[in-house]
């Protein structure tokens, strides 16, 4: 590999020949951290002894305290469920690679060169995940291993390194060293870790982490845990009494005392002709105040965990959906500060020294490109588009671009074919024909109308005149048997409006053989 000397993010020189191998490998003082086994510190812990191990953090020695973090996620089966959650959370949006404001064209290039090469890294998954460590313990870190082939500096594979390796410096407590023998500690390597921290309170860097607020709860849910197995060994079995007769000797004293204590595993056993073994009753008691303990116990690490309950458990009285939903919304929040505080490790540990070992615009540490996780939530598409049609009618200019951030559809890139509304299908011959008929009986019932119209003009006089003299009868009679007796004298002309009917029917019939004649042929 190149010997060259450059400058980290800090401005610290930093020398190409670094990455041939991992720190911890090739200084011969940190060989000893490969054979580090852990204590087990949760092995009969009690308050004192968990103060004590705190204590130690508080003053650089973050050994013990890494070691209980272990044991509590491997232990507890809420611990570790719920610190799943977490990190699982961190795998599921999609990330890219964002250039400088304003970046030139050589930035932008290098910019997708960088994407290009985590695109196709097999390890950044692992390294998202193993990241999420930093939750419980504040910190994690991971070894890079380095490779150089085609002009091109690359990542191959990170290696989690056990917490209990590191420890403070003595004069800054926010600094983590490697623990290899000396007072301060061998510094990490530029360009050799991703060094991520997570911080759940503020503090300096032994104090930040879950694990001291999860180590009470996880304490007292164990001395729980162990009461409830102590009282079903107690009140779960029958009490077992053995009568010896008088005179009965030590050994015979000692067969009886065997077959009672193994009587109620085994189920089965001998006892001397004369011996007896009585089953009294159980002893009464109730299980429910270990129960309540344990349960306030899991729901504090919830609580802790994920900011809330309802995501995990659910009593049946207070858990509501609407209460679900909110606590989900919490869940998400934390969820999205961490991959923005990963995001900018990743951009500081991974994005800058594949910026700096082979990008071509690289200038100053000022202008390089980020990590970013894409924290957007995709929007319902039927609420989003009624409210957005109607501000684009009320003319509020709408860019195509955020409409497709929002959405979380893809733009299309040159020619790419894209969905379009396809023109209706030709109709099909019945379909037709049914067409046809629809538009011939609207045809038929416009010539009827005009038919009816020239009839009633023809017809308008004569009918009006006659319209007139039943008028002036009805207004002029006292009685109805006067307007009969009126009808009945009145001499009405109806010859006019004959002749209009007869021309009329006659004009329909002549009309109705045109159309069959044009039908036919």
């Amino acid at each position: 590999m190149a010997k060259s000397t450059i400058l980290d993010i800090n401005g610290q020189p930093f020398d190409l020949q670094d990455l041939e191998e991992p720190q911890t490998e090739a200084d011969s003082k940190l060989a000893q951290l490969h054979r580090h086994f852990g204590s087990h510190p949760s092995s009969g812990l009690t308050p004192a002894k968990l103060a004590t191990i705190m204590q130690e953090a508080e003053q650089g020695d973050l050994m013990r305290q890494c070691e209980l973090a272990e044991d509590m996620e491997e232990k507890d089966a809420h611990i570790q469920s719920e610190l799943g959650k977490r990190k699982l959370a961190m795998q599921g949006p999609d990330w890219n690679i964002v250039p400088p404001p304003n970046a030139s064209a050589a930035e932008k290039r290098d910019t997708e060169m960088i994407e290009e090469l985590l695109r196709s890294a097999t390890w950044l998954d692992d390294a998202i995940f193993d990241s999420g460590d930093a939750i419980l313990k504040c910190f994690s870190n991971q070894e890079l291993r380095w490779e150089y082939g085609d002009k091109t500096h690359y990542i191959t594979d990170t290696e989690w390194r056990d917490p209990s390796w590191f420890q403070t410096h003595p004069d800054n407590r926010n600094q983590l060293r490697l623990r290899d023998g000396s007072h301060e500690g061998a510094e990490l390597r530029n360009f050799g870790w991703i060094s991520h921290q997570a911080k759940a309170k503020s503090g300096y860097l032994s104090r930040r982490g879950l694990v001291r607020v999860l180590a009470w709860p996880f304490l007292f849910k164990n001395y729980s845990v162990r009461d409830l197995a102590e009282f079903l060994e107690i009140y779960g079995l029958p009490l077992r009494l053995g009568k010896y007769p008088e005179g009965a000797s030590e050994r015979e004293k000692l067969t009886l005392l065997r077959a009672v204590m193994s009587i109620g595993h085994n189920a089965g056993g001998i006892i001397p002709r004369g011996m007896e073994i009585e089953f009294q009753k159980a002893a009464e008691g109730q299980s429910d105040p270990f129960m309540a303990m344990m349960n306030w116990c899991e729901k504090s690490q919830s609580k802790a965990i994920l900011g809330g309950t309802l995501t995990s458990q659910a009593d049946g009285k207070t858990s509501t959906n609407a209460l679900g939903n909110v606590h989900n919304e919490v869940r998400q929040e934390i969820r999205d500060a961490d991959l923005k505080a990963l995001a900018n490790t990743f951009t500081r540990d991974i994005v800058y020294p594949l910026y700096v070992l082979n990008g071509r615009s690289f200038k100053s540490p000022r202008r390089i490109p980020r990590f970013e996780f894409d924290l957007n939530e995709p929007e319902d598409l039927t609420l989003f588009s009624k409210p957005l049609k109607g501000l684009v009618e009320l003319g509020v200019q709408i860019p195509t671009s955020w409409v497709y951030e929002k959405t979380r559809i893809p733009q299309p890139a040159g020619d790419e074919p894209v969905l379009t509304i396809q023109p209706r299908m030709p109709a099909l011959p019945q379909q037709t024909k049914l067409a046809a008929l629809k538009a011939g009986d609207q045809q038929n019932q416009d010539v009827v109308e005009q038919y009816v119209g020239q009839l009633q003009e023809v017809t308008s006089d004569s009918s009006t005149a006659l319209i007139d003299q039943i008028r002036e009868l009805v207004d002029s009679a006292d009685s109805l048997e006067a307007i009969r007796d009126g009808l009945m004298e009145l001499e009405l002309d109806a010859s006019e409006l004959a002749d209009a009917m007869a021309e009329a029917l006659q004009a329909a019939a002549l009309a109705g053989r045109y159309e069959l004649l044009q039908e036919a042929q």
